[in-house]
């Protein structure tokens, strides 16, 4: 999969800042249009089809399609989506384009079946001013002007939309930066501490100590666990993060990058559940062949037992070793795709953050789902 640098979906060089003198006007959380995704909307990001194509080791494929639930989702989902925004402005307006659904369905819509989902649109930093920034320019986005949609996004649901239920917090890359400073300022050690679920800030740098502490908040460590941390970011195994990543470190005396591998929450290699988007995600590039001989035309694929994902502490470098478990005698691919491309090349301080949740997506679901089972009991 080729994907340039102008299109990653990743923010992870800039700071929170304090906001601007004069702040623009806040969004209206209570028009429809505001959200991507609400509860019992058909049409909206979320109402995609998840039909997904199990490809077993020996080519054989079945295509499944995921039912909707009879019963009601016992708790919400709080969706924050990464840097997607095609507009050429530095931070983004607030009309759903092409970019946003997309990544919805990439990321998102499979929770919709565990719990009720909520994702706000937001004035987010653009790919514009990312690529800007990385070629040392300063376009003079606003990260604080995004912060702030979510923040106010985030106490329209409390007011309106939560009504006492649990909720788990999710995010990826620019959105799970925000996610994190969210439980920072606005919930760890507040009142808003008892409704939380479970936070999943993926695709980000989240600190935790020695005991795994982001705060007052624990790493998740067993199924059905509740108000507890998934983090992590993913590289192949075959490529760990050399000096110059920006992924899998923090600052900070007695603190490190969190890694929780959601495929073995009790520590130790775990074999993933992954589900892969099926389609290009950049114009040009070519639907990935799975199997010899296989075509599929599901919007997802699913590659049980292919991969086995395991959290690794190196020097200062902590993260999700993705192992894919390549088998040249078999039918099955002997890789995935996920690496950022520049140049022509893959550009290993990336590691495979374009499907960070992608690996896990089946482990995410699962636990989410169980940690809904906890929460109604």
């Amino acid at each position: 999969m080729k994907v340039e640098i102008s299109t990653l979906a990743a923010l992870a060089v800039l700071a929170f800042a304090a906001p601007a003198a004069a702040q623009p006007t806040a969004n209206e959380y209570s028009k429809p249009e505001s959200w991507l995704c609400l509860p019992g909307r058909a049409d909206d990001a979320c109402g995609v089809d998840l039909s997904t194509t199990v490809v077993m080791p020996d080519g054989k494929s079945n295509a499944v399609k995921l039912e909707a639930t009879p019963a009601p989702a016992p708790i919400d989902c709080f969706y924050v989506y990464p840097t997607v925004s095609t507009d050429p402005t530095p931070n983004s307006d607030m009309t759903i384009d092409e970019a946003e659904r997309r990544v919805v369905a990439v990321q998102f819509a499979r929770f919709k079946h565990v719990c009720r989902p909520f994702a706000p649109m937001y004035r987010q930093v653009t790919l514009n001013a990312l690529r800007q920034y990385m070629l040392g320019q300063n376009p003079g986005a606003d990260r604080m002007l995004a912060y702030n949609d979510v923040k106010d996004a985030w106490e329209y649901y409390l007011k309106h939309e939560n009504k006492g239920r649990g909720v788990v917090l999710i995010g990826h890359s620019q959105g799970a930066g925000v996610i994190a400073e969210l439980v920072k300022r606005e919930i760890d050690g507040k009142p808003a501490q008892k409704l939380i679920v479970g936070v999943m800030p993926i695709g980000t740098n989240v600190p935790v100590d020695e005991k795994g502490m982001f705060g007052s908040i624990p790493s998740c460590s067993a199924k059905g666990q509740v108000g507890c941390l998934v983090a992590y970011v993913s590289f192949r195994a075959e490529v760990p993060p050399p000096p110059s990543s920006r992924f899998g470190k923090v600052e900070g005396a007695g603190l490190h990058a969190a890694c929780v591998n959601p495929a073995a929450l009790g520590g130790g290699a775990g074999t993933a559940d992954p589900y892969f988007w099926n389609r290009p995600l950049t114009a040009g590039s070519a639907p990935m062949a799975w199997a010899t001989g296989l075509e599929t035309t599901t919007p997802y694929v699913s590659t049980p037992g292919l991969l086995t994902t395991e959290c690794v502490r190196a020097g200062e470098f902590s993260y999700l070793k993705v192992t894919t478990n390549a088998d040249p005698a078999d039918a099955r691919t002997d890789t995935i795709p996920g690496d950022v491309v520049v140049m022509g090349k893959p550009d290993a301080n990336w590691g495979l953050h374009l499907i960070d949740m992608n690996v896990a997506m089946g482990d995410l679901v699962g636990i989410v789902h169980a940690q809904g089972k906890a929460w109604k009991k």
